[in-house]
């Protein structure tokens, strides 16, 4: 059981850099950016190829952040220069992604077996046998990632990036650039995203082309389980909140894998977690609503 919580609280860590990406576009920025699911590959398959060849994995974790902030900063200019609109860019992002990242692999997928990664580095300065180096390694990226998306957020470049999301015409009112806003924004979101892939690619021991579908969705699902869960009344609450989320997500599809779902179901159980966390303050108005109404005819009566 200890072992399950702990690959639980590993996984939900590792992942916890594309969830604080994703919710950087959707609620920081108010930007619907569908890239993700590519750039999460791009990070892993650049790592892995990298590593593979018998690159250092410290610098081809780097590598994959560059193709991550590259793969967002294509999408931004999608959108800002060409003005096509953000769901869209991201989705035509995606799909070029795609194949690139089978160009970075070189076949289906590529594995990393007893090759030497950040996770095999780290665990080798900590005792014999260990079997906490990833979650380790995990929570202490997790930690400095949301102190210094905090810190950013705080500074003047980070609350024009807010009030880009708030209020775009307002910001731009007071001289912003908020095109200059949103790239950065897609840049620093998806190199998130892809730096999250490489860890997990490290952590699996493979990347394949297909390692990133439905990372959108299990992304958003985090962030409104982590708001729903642990509240959002202050901006650092409101990161870590996104962060735990992550790490709830992942304790409820381990939960579920013991009761017997199949693996295969799990994106559907994704989907339909966020199907009820947006439909449920819908759902409370129509009730309210309904009561409301019982109460004046009862006043009529």
């Amino acid at each position: 059981m200890l072992y399950v919580l702990a690959g639980t609280l590993e996984q939900g860590l590792l992942f916890a850099l594309m969830v604080m990406g994703v919710y950087l576009t959707f609620r920081v920025l108010n930007y619907a950016d569908l890239t993700v699911d590519g750039s999460f590959t791009m990070g892993g398959a650049i790592a892995a190829s990298i590593i593979f060849a018998g690159g250092n994995p410290w610098l081809a974790t780097l590598a994959a952040i560059c193709g991550g902030l590259l793969a967002g900063t294509i999408t931004g200019l999608l959108h800002t220069v060409f003005k096509i609109t953000p769901l869209l860019s991201g989705i035509l992002t995606m799909t070029g992604l795609y194949s690139v990242n089978l160009r970075i692999l070189g076949r289906a997928n590529v594995p990393l077996l007893r090759a030497d990664t950040v996770i095999t580095r780290f665990n080798s300065w900590l005792p014999p046998d260990s079997i906490y180096g990833a979650t380790l390694l995990g929570l202490l990226i997790v930690v400095l990632a949301v102190i210094a998306l905090y810190l950013f957020l705080k500074t003047e470049v980070g609350l024009a990036l807010q009030a880009t999301g708030d209020n775009e015409q307002m910001i731009r009112a007071q001289g912003v650039d908020t095109n200059h806003m949103k790239l950065l924004g897609l840049a620093i979101s998806n190199g998130m995203v892809a730096f999250s892939g490489a860890l997990v690619a490290q952590n699996q021991q493979f990347a394949d082309a297909g390692m990133g579908i439905g990372m959108i969705v299990a992304g958003l699902a985090s962030v409104i389980i982590g708001e729903a869960i642990f509240g959002k009344r202050t901006l650092l609450q409101h990161i870590i909140a996104v962060v735990c989320g992550s790490v709830v997500y992942r304790a409820v599809l381990a939960l579920v894998l013991r009761l017997g779902l199949a693996p295969t179901d799990f994106k559907l159980l994704t989907a339909l977690i966020v199907v009820v966390a947006l439909a449920s303050p819908q759902v409370k108005g129509w009730l309210g609503k309904g009561k409301n109404n019982r109460k004046g005819e009862t006043l009529d009566a």
